[in-house]
């Protein structure tokens, strides 16, 4: 059993305690990020003349070794290690003698796994951001071709006013663009380097942590070593912000889910994004948008986790902190597999205008703009409201919508209407009429989609301070 610290004690640690203390089943992930981080303390300690020139060389040499042979496969994580760190150190002990057991000169695994957990984190973010980039290109994309395209617009799940699939599917737009800030925050505030906190207090090496900060792409180096040690604020925000992610896609798979109904039939799924059932040969479910809803509690569940966890620790590092790894891990693979799934479905997914069209006559969301043909007429709003409430009434005894009652039969109800209340309650016109910023119509959506583009052109470097090569 390789550890770090077995100077003071006298007996082996028992085997049921170190599997339950070792992180190394899962901590491995950050096997890369910590071969940069020490490649970059090293760096330093030279430079500060801590250790040798020769000492350096032979640590990096032996870094980048240990590195090369994990891929190509000459290297392989066998069990027996606490950690991460003590697997990579042990190694470079193997490889170079004595020059390796310097490396860990002036630092502390506290703060080296605050570091190793940034850096990951840090480049996770921008990963998940590609993959929103991604999908909002693809909503962009059906937004474009569905600017007349017809359909209902909801409240409480009851047909409300006629809208079209381009500004429907704009409010998704809106929410992943959030989404993105958010993430975009979060790799701003925490971009701080915490090496050089050692395990609380600093260290009485002559350390320079902004020579290290700018080598690795941060801001600056953290300000306080107590904090540096047991911050792990990025790791909630992150997840609070992808269980927002989550939230979003949740809504639109559920709405998703409904409009794939046979009751409603607005959408056809790609059968390369469906499934079928054991039993019912004419099923073809919509299971990966299900799936993509049932995953949120999961990542929900690892914002809990992690709020838990922290919620009664005193400064400054406790080994509870330990428990930040996996449920991180586990939301930011659950994100992005259902981002990637998520953007695929939406891409091959068919709308049926026919349908929607069909729908949205039939649901009388048409009569907010009934009533305001009357206001038009003079009638006050109010007097309006009641008026179009009995004619709806009327159309549910004659099961028929306003549009198909004769004009004799509308005057019957109000003396006010004329013919030209046809093309006035048209979908066409619904739609078209709505010109306030953020409606549906063609003018404002023109407008919106062209505020899109631009977004989307001027993307560039959203994260320029770190850029993997």
């Amino acid at each position: 059993m390789a550890q770090l610290w077995g100077g003071r004690f006298t007996k082996e640690t028992e085997e049921s305690v170190f599997k339950f203390n070792e992180s190394f089943s899962f901590d491995r992930r950050l096997f890369y990020k910590d071969i940069e981080g020490s490649v970059a303390h090293v760096v330093m300690l030279e430079k500060q003349k801590i250790i040798t020139l020769e000492e350096k060389d032979a640590i990096v040499k032996g870094l980048t070794s240990i590195q090369e042979d994990v891929e190509q496969g000459r290297l392989t994580f066998e069990e027996g290690f606490e950690d991460v760190h003590s697997f990579i150190e042990a190694k470079l002990i193997e490889r170079i003698g004595d020059a390796g057991k310097k490396m860990h000169t002036g630092r502390s695994r506290n703060d080296q796994v605050a570091l190793d957990m940034r850096l990951y984190v840090r480049e996770e973010i921008v990963s998940i951001d590609d993959l929103l980039y991604d999908l909002l290109k693809v909503i962009y994309r059906v937004m474009s071709e569905n600017i007349e395209t017809y359909m209902p617009g909801f409240t409480h799940l009851q047909k409300a006013q006629p809208v079209t699939v381009a500004h429907h599917l704009g409010a998704y737009f809106e929410m992943f663009k959030r989404d993105r800030s958010r993430l975009k925050d979060l790799y701003n505030r925490m971009n701080f380097c915490p090496l050089g906190a050692g395990a609380l207090a600093g260290t009485t090496y002559p350390l320079d942590r902004e020579y290290v900060a700018s080598m690795l792409g941060f801001e600056g180096a953290t300000l306080n070593s107590m904090d540096s040690v047991s911050d792990r604020d990025y790791c909630i925000e992150l997840l609070s912000s992808l269980s927002t992610v989550m939230m979003h896609l949740s809504r639109f798979c559920e709405e998703t889910i409904i409009w794939n109904s046979n009751e409603y039939r607005f959408i056809e799924i790609d059968d390369a994004y469906s499934t079928g059932s054991s039993i019912m040969p004419q099923k073809k479910n919509p299971d990966i948008a299900e799936l993509v809803r049932g995953k949120t509690g999961r990542v929900y569940g690892a914002l809990m986790s992690m709020l838990t966890t922290m919620k009664g620790l005193p400064l400054a590092y406790n080994k509870d902190m330990q428990e930040d790894k996996e449920v991180t891990f586990d939301a930011i693979d659950t994100v992005k597999d259902c981002l990637k799934l998520f953007t695929g479905m939406i891409d091959t997914m068919k709308f049926r205008p026919d349908v929607m069209a069909r729908s949205a006559m039939n649901g009388f969301t048409n009569a907010t703009d009934a009533a305001d043909y009357l206001v038009k007429k003079g009638v006050p709003f109010r007097d309006a409201h009641g008026i179009i409430g009995r004619l709806v009434l009327l159309c549910i005894e004659k099961n028929c919508s306003i549009e198909d009652l004769e004009l004799e039969e509308l005057k019957s109800i109000s003396d006010v209407f004329e013919a030209d209340l046809y093309d006035a309650i048209t979908l066409k016109t619904c739609v078209e009429k709505r010109l306030t910023k953020g409606a549906p119509g063609p003018k404002q959506m023109n407008e919106v989609l062209g505020l899109y583009e631009k977004y989307l052109k001027d993307r560039n470097v959203l994260y320029q301070s770190y850029v993997k090569e």
